[in-house]
C-alpha cells in the first residue's frame, strides 16, 4: 500500500506543468505574466508586466509575486507557477540581487526601485554576438 505521500504526489503531478513549459525566471527579473482571461464565452490574454519580487513554495502549490507602479501606486500580483491560466511568462530583464525577497522595494519611489542588470556568463560571448560573417558586407 502507497502511503499519503506517495499518494499526493501521483495526484499533484497529474496536475503540474512539464518540466520544459515551467517558466524559467528568478527574483529580481522584469517579467511580462501573460495571464488567460475568461470573459463570456471569449478567452483573451491580459499582460501583467512587473519585477518578480518573491517565489514562495514547491511543487504544485509554488507561487511568485510580481510588483510594477501603476499611476503612482504600488501593485503586486500573486501567481501560482502550475495554474493553467498563465499562457507564458516572458523574461525581459534579468535584475542583480542580493536578496531572496525583494519586500524593500515596497518603500522605494521611482528611480530607487531600479535593480542593476544581471551580465548572463554563459551560451555566447559578447564578442561573438557582434562579429559580422565573414565576406559579409557591413
Amino acid at each position: 500500500m502507497a502511503s499519503r505521500g506517495e499518494l499526493l504526489k501521483l495526484v499533484e503531478d497529474a496536475y503540474k506543468r512539464p518540466s520544459n513549459q515551467v517558466p524559467q525566471f528568478e527574483i529580481g527579473d522584469y517579467v511580462e505574466v501573460h495571464q488567460k482571461i475568461l470573459e463570456g464565452q471569449k478567452e483573451r490574454i491580459q499582460v501583467f508586466a512587473g519585477t518578480v519580487i518573491a517565489r514562495r513554495g514547491s511543487g504544485l502549490s509554488e507561487t511568485f509575486t510580481v510588483r510594477r507602479i501603476v499611476q503612482g501606486e504600488g501593485v503586486e500580483r500573486t501567481f501560482p507557477v502550475h495554474s493553467p491560466r498563465i499562457a507564458k511568462v516572458v523574461v525581459k530583464r534579468h535584475g542583480r540581487v542580493r536578496r531572496a525577497k525583494l519586500y524593500y522595494l515596497r518603500e522605494r519611489i521611482g528611480k530607487a526601485t531600479k535593480l542593476r542588470e544581471r551580465q548572463e556568463t554563459g551560451g555566447k560571448s559578447a564578442e561573438t554576438e557582434s562579429k559580422s560573417p565573414e565576406g559579409a558586407a557591413t
